[in-house]
């Protein structure tokens, strides 16, 4: 079974950092892209980044250009979002998910995909 799950979310004070992890189960990651997506209350999902098998990196998120950055282990099946300066317009469910099964390549949509994980809670506040 294709499986995703994020952890790392919490609350952090601005300016502050936060370490997402996605791990990935139920298929080859290495040969398959995984994308990063948030969604705030009331608003839609948006992209963030996307990282293909074999480390290309396609950014979505203008508004948090020079902030976040991704990166995976394939061979520990995890992706990583790593998170700083945050502000407080931040908050969130941050996403992991992958196109399923011809998901080699970043979708040229940010928020287009057809696993998701859970989704895990950033909250920025003082």
């Amino acid at each position: 079974q294709v499986q995703l799950v994020e952890s790392g979310g919490g609350l952090v004070q601005p300016g502050g950092s936060l370490r997402l992890s996605c791990a990935t189960s139920g298929f080859e990651m290495n040969k398959f892209a995984i994308g990063w997506i948030r969604q705030a209350p009331g608003k839609e999902r948006e992209g963030i980044w996307c990282i293909t098998a074999s480390n290309l990196k396609t950014f979505y998120g203008g508004h948090v250009r020079g902030r976040f950055t991704v990166s995976r282990d394939n061979a520990k099946h995890t992706v990583t979002l790593e998170m700083n300066t945050l502000k407080p317009d931040d908050p969130a469910v941050y996403y992991c998910a992958l196109r399923y099964p011809d998901g080699g390549d970043c979708p040229t949509l940010g928020h287009v995909y057809d696993v998701w994980g859970q989704g895990t809670q950033v909250t920025v506040s003082s």
